[in-house]
């Protein structure tokens, strides 16, 4: 079985009301998650946005099903301890329904802009490689936690009240990159999920997972395997080409393109090849905030043939 989710990019103008009927729209039509990135803008044009963990917490309080979280949380904005104390507490009020999408971050200039100094590539891996050790030991000891990381560390810090969920909010480390993120993944993650990705490389990157799981004396399934694509549904080729600007393409070249794009029945398509491929779950960028009529299109004409609706 393979669910299906959305994914928000909260710096394209995401207010309240929006977010709202997003996240009303996915509970009660049966979507299985909604993620969101943590950005404090993507610009220029600068556009409205809400803080993440703020509007994760409204999730947490006015949804019955969806679970929820950061794809991801660059682990430069927030002390780890603290965002591991959020996710901790929003998925107590949730019922245990948040998960934790921690990463190193990426975009510069929304650094420079907020003051938050950006570091390079190896040092943001390092951060990321702290943050992990310190939510994970956080999540799992009942006793006090030192830690004397490169970038952040812990004396004697007990996380109270224990998290409800044994063992915290499941951990989700995201991105493509066989060196870093992957070894990263099958040290520390419950969820992988491979971002922009085709087919192919997903099977690829997905059985490099599975060797370095085993070099950690980690089973296979201790990690499940998600899948980030921008989305785009048209009840036939004509709406199709209006709702996407005109890219209309062959189904299989917009698959290699690593866009999911097309009528009902090529997303339903789509979709099965990453089934087959071992997706637990694809989570579909929605790029109009606007358009809740896709959503539940989407969810009429596909999610039927993924997961049993609510």
């Amino acid at each position: 079985m393979t669910f299906i989710g959305l994914m928000i990019e909260g710096q394209w103008g995401l207010t309240w009301e929006r977010w709202r009927r997003l996240i009303e729209a996915a509970d009660t039509m049966g979507y299985q998650c909604v993620f969101r990135s943590d950005h404090y803008t993507i610009g220029p044009p600068d556009d409205d946005s809400l803080e993440t963990f703020i509007s994760l917490t409204y999730a947490a309080d006015h949804t019955k099903h969806i679970e929820f979280g950061p794809l991801v949380a660059p682990t430069t904005f927030r002390h780890p301890a603290l965002t591991a104390r959020m996710a901790s507490q929003i998925d107590d009020l949730s019922g245990g329904r948040m998960v934790l999408g921690l990463g190193t971050g990426w975009h510069e200039r929304e650094h420079k802009q907020f003051g938050i100094p950006f570091y390079d590539q190896l040092a943001r891996y390092e951060m990321l490689e702290d943050a992990l050790e310190i939510t994970t030991r956080l999540y799992h000891a009942d006793e006090p936690v030192n830690y004397g990381g490169t970038h952040y560390s812990l004396d004697g810090a007990v996380l109270l009240p224990r998290p409800s969920r044994a063992g915290g909010p499941p951990i989700l480390i995201g991105g493509n990159g066989p060196k870093r993120t992957l070894p990263l993944a099958a040290k520390y993650a419950d969820e992988w999920n491979g971002v922009h990705i085709n087919v192919n490389m997903f099977k690829e990157r997905g059985a490099l997972l599975d060797e370095l799981l085993e070099k950690n004396g980690r089973d296979k399934a201790a990690v499940k395997r998600s899948v980030m694509l921008p989305c785009i549904i048209g009840k036939d080729d004509a709406d199709l080409r209006t709702r996407s600007g005109g890219e209309m393409a062959p189904s299989d070249s917009l698959l290699e393109r690593k866009k999911i794009i097309g009528t009902p029945s090529q997303i339903v398509e789509h979709i099965s090849k990453y089934q087959e491929a071992g997706a637990y779950r694809l989570i579909l960028m929605w790029q109009d905030q606007e358009d809740l009529a896709g959503i539940e299109l989407l969810a009429k004409e596909v999610l039927p043939h993924f997961h049993q609706l609510r």
